[in-house]
């Protein structure tokens, strides 16, 4: 039996980890050099820092997770620094993955396959994003763990959800300078959430003490808040924003890191035919599967971030879940009891889960009113305005409107990103535009290739 994983993060690693326990030896994908995903990204050769340095309190978990992906490497088809850019599913015949690894391409088929595809952040745009200086969260995370350096001798940290609390402490303890961690959610709303936290009590735990640190030492923080433009012309210079009182402020800062929690990294699912619904506790559009991982598609199941956002913890056991369910499918002995432990842990997982999105609810509005002038899509330099000229025009003619219509007429989310940034925000203003909600105008839909293809130059005779 031909498996394929794609993705060596949590859920990978767990999920490649039950599969050779049952004598199968899958072929193991991975984009980036080496595993653990971005929670456990390891750094570059010759970086020497303590897991604890790097991680925290998570450093432990990372050094088990990092320990059992080098364990079990010798033991699958282990394929770091591919690109899995298209999907195929199986249906009477073998399914089909495209790859790429250094400008060389290969078809590899599959008869069963698990996608731990992962996340990436989820931003809304605002006047100034584009300024040299800008990143986003998780960009400002993996600068300070791969590189061991700030984003910014004064950096301001703006969005909402657990990961802006956890890089913004992380950079302190570093002792890179902190301006201000402005939070877009109300701290009335968090503790309306607060009850049903508690399945998650150890997570919370910690949130609240980098919330407690960060206070204690002296950085400004603010919630509730609403940003209004980043400035500067070579690069960022300050931050406007309105405080939970609705005064406008300014902040002093030469770097920004932006983030509204992650979003699932569902192109290949969507490539391979697996319907999409759309979650609204999180505000995301997310694979449908079952409790275990399978999709509606044969064959094909899900796990990890890629199928919904659960966190580290969550994608270890989805991943292990899910190969479970692929042995079951497949007729072959599958650890029952473990199965039904984990399905009751991801239970309980889930509840803490929508506490979070309750606790952190994405800002649509604040993606919906953004300015006319704003840069909605980085990618084609297109306009938060022309794409409500668009919706208006769509309207006139009394066509359905639907955001891939609006790609059509603007070319928003056809530049490199495909509209993985900028197509919940736009989403969102075209959904106000048109004054529908949001799941009316659709999401843009996964195009191969889901990421850009490298294509290897070739070098003249002579060229020294």
């Amino acid at each position: 039996m031909r498996v394929a994983v794609v993705g060596a993060g949590p859920a990978g690693v767990r999920a490649v980890e039950q599969l050779v326990r049952a004598g199968l030896r899958p072929v193991w994908i991975d984009e980036a050099p080496d595993g653990g995903g971005r929670i456990y990204q390891r750094p570059p050769a010759g970086f020497h820092r303590t897991p604890k340095a790097l991680y925290g309190w998570e450093g432990g978990r990372a050094a088990a997770l990092h320990a059992t992906l080098d364990a079990l490497k010798p033991q699958v088809d282990w394929r770091p620094e591919t690109l899995v850019w298209n999907i195929q599913p199986g249906l009477l015949d073998p399914g089909r993955l495209d790859t790429v690894r250094d400008g060389a391409v290969e078809q590899l088929g599959f008869d069963a396959a698990i996608l731990c595809t992962g996340a990436m952040d989820r931003v809304i745009p605002i006047p100034g994003w584009t300024l040299p200086g800008v990143t986003a969260m998780g960009a400002a995370q993996i600068a300070l763990k791969t590189q061991g350096c700030a984003i910014g001798r004064r950096v301001a940290f703006v969005g909402s959800g657990p990961l802006l609390w956890l890089v913004a402490y992380q950079y302190m303890k570093s002792g890179a300078g902190i301006a201000a961690v402005i939070d877009t959610t109300p701290w009335r709303t968090k503790l309306h959430a607060l009850a049903g936290l508690r399945d998650g009590a150890a997570t919370l735990a910690k949130g609240a003490w980098y919330v407690a640190r960060l206070r204690a030492a002296g950085i400004l923080v603010r919630e509730g808040a609403t940003p209004i433009a980043i400035e500067g012309e070579d690069g960022v210079t300050g931050l406007r924003w309105r405080d939970a009182s609705g005064v406008e402020q300014r902040l002093d800062c030469d770097a920004l890191a932006l983030g509204w929690g992650v979003r699932p990294e569902t192109q290949l699912a969507d490539l391979a035919g697996v319907p999409m619904r759309f979650d609204a506790p999180s505000h995301l559009w997310v694979p449908q599967r079952d409790a275990a991982g399978r999709s509606a598609v044969p064959g094909l199941y899900l796990a990890g971030d890629g199928a919904g956002i659960g966190g580290a913890d969550v994608a270890e056991m989805a991943g292990a879940r899910a190969a479970l369910a692929l042995q079951e499918d497949a007729g072959m002995k599958a650890d029952v009891e473990l199965a039904t432990r984990l399905d009751r842990r991801l239970h309980a997982q889930a509840r803490f889960r929508a506490a979070l999105d309750r606790a952190f609810p994405f800002p649509a509005r604040l993606a919906a009113t953004m300015p006319d002038a704003t840069i909605l899509c980085r990618c084609e330099a297109v306009r938060a305005g022309e794409l409500r000229q668009a919706a208006r025009a769509d309207a006139a003619t009394g066509a359905a409107p639907e955001v891939n219509r609006a790609k059509a007429f603007t070319r928003i989310g056809m530049g490199r990103c495909q509209g993985r940034i900028c197509g919940a925000a736009a989403s969102a203003v075209l959904a106000d535009a048109l004054g529908c909600d949001v799941t009316e105008v659709g999401r843009l839909r996964g195009q191969a290739p889901v990421k850009p293809l490298p294509m290897p130059m070739p070098i003249p005779a002579g060229t020294p």
